[in-house]
């Protein structure tokens, strides 16, 4: 009985990180805000599809949001390495509740404009590329240097959580009301429980530069050069980017689900399991996440990881039973869930933290960017060649192309645990 039970402990999650007040309260903040983003992720693409009736408009939301985030991401990067990262966090993190206040009111109106949602994507998106690096940099100044990874499993695990209940929920609704009255509940839910993350970000210490020199830093273009410069003279973390692009933009199915779930379910709930089925398996392979941190050859832990993501997505996109398509959308997502740790752990730990916010913006526009793409992609494949098409190719593309990448350039496959 007790060797089960040290088995069991040594492969759940490492809780380690949450005996830190400040950690703490952020990582229940950022679930609570996590959760309902999640709604507002689902009715944004709901709602465009029920205006235009075409997948390509919901894959231009993607396109809507990766422009700010690129620019603002590597930009956000820069400024969180130059001033008190509390105060940015919160500046930001008002902004995106702004944006989510605005869908909220158009959604009460009954506006029904297309291109009001790409605007207030694209200012969400700004927002998000500010935060989300900033938010991703102050990690390392809250927890112990060895319990980083547990910190960013336990980040991951609780954002995958919310991307299973949000969806869930945000299904039943559709599934009880009519998007006219859906939609102000999905924006609504959101708006509230943003509020989580603003008082987490409130009850931080003050977090300057650790040099202390605050606004000492030129924070414009030649400050992000030097964290690009850094970025490429190391080839293990430009490889992970890379491969993480590729798993992205060729494999995200994302903007296909409104048109599945209509077309090929009948519409009602089926939306909310297959935005949730992804996040499903992050969650479980996060509660099982205890042997994450004990690999040693994380660089190809990370490839393999890649490429069952990619596998995974073809044959959901072969599913033609709901239960089926989760169920692989699912294995993905554990998939998913472990190549982002070791990506995520990787950057923290190679960067000095001088750079680690301009190196988080890089991470941001990358992690954030590429699923963009994809839904951009997958939208204006769709609209060529089906849904099917679209979904199945992009999967097994992406299983090859880290396949070739890895064999092509081997610094990351030899990348050993630090």
């Amino acid at each position: 009985m007790s060797s089960l039970t040290h088995h069991v402990r040594r492969l759940a999650v490492d809780t380690r990180p949450l005996r830190h007040a400040p950690y703490r309260r952020m990582w229940l903040g950022n679930a609570l805000s996590f959760l309902g983003f999640q709604l507002t992720a689902v009715a944004v693409p709901q709602e465009m599809f029920e205006l235009t009736r075409d997948s390509f408009w919901v894959g231009l939301l993607g396109l809507a949001a990766l422009v700010p985030l690129l620019i603002f991401a590597l930009w956000g990067g820069a400024v969180a390495d130059a001033m008190d990262r509390r105060r940015l966090l919160l500046v930001s993190s008002v902004f995106t509740w702004a944006a989510t206040l605005g869908l909220l009111v158009q959604a009460l109106l009954g506006i029904g404009s297309p291109h009001l949602l790409l605007f207030l994507t694209a200012v969400q998106s700004m927002a998000v590329a500010v935060s989300m690096p900033t938010r991703q940099a102050i990690v390392p100044r809250l927890v112990e240097a060895d319990e980083v990874p547990a910190a960013n499993t336990l980040n991951f695990t609780v954002s995958n959580a919310a991307m299973v209940f949000g969806p869930l929920a945000a299904g039943l609704v559709f599934a009880l009301w009519s998007p006219s009255v859906g939609l102000p509940i999905a924006y609504g839910v959101d708006a509230l429980l943003f509020t989580g993350t603003l008082w987490a970000t409130w009850r931080l210490p003050p977090l300057p530069p650790e040099n202390g020199l605050v606004g000492a830093r030129a924070v414009g273009w030649r400050s992000v050069g030097e964290g690009l410069r850094f970025l490429l003279t190391t080839p293990v973390l430009v490889l992970s980017f890379l491969i993480d692009i590729v798993a992205m933009v060729l494999a995200m199915p994302r903007a296909l689900f409104p048109e599945v779930a209509a077309v090929q379910f009948g519409g009602g709930a089926a939306i909310g399991w297959l935005y949730s089925a992804i996040a499903i398996g992050s969650v479980l392979g996060g509660l099982t996440s205890g042997w994450i941190g004990r690999v040693r050859r994380q660089g190809l832990a990370l490839v393999l990881a890649v490429v069952v993501w990619g596998l995974a997505v073809a044959l959901a996109g072969l599913a033609r039973e709901l239960w089926l398509m989760v169920t692989l959308l699912a294995v993905a997502g554990c998939a998913d869930l472990i190549s982002a740790v070791y990506r995520q752990t990787m950057l923290q730990l190679i960067a000095p933290d001088a750079l680690r916010g301009r190196l988080q913006g890089v991470f941001t526009a990358v992690v954030a960017g590429g699923p963009r793409l994809g839904d951009l992609r997958a939208g204006a494949m769709a609209t060529a060649w089906g849904t099917t098409f679209a979904w199945v190719s992009g999967g097994v593309a992406a299983a090859v192309v880290a396949v070739l990448v890895a064999l092509a350039f081997p610094a990351l496959i030899r990348y050993p645990r630090r």
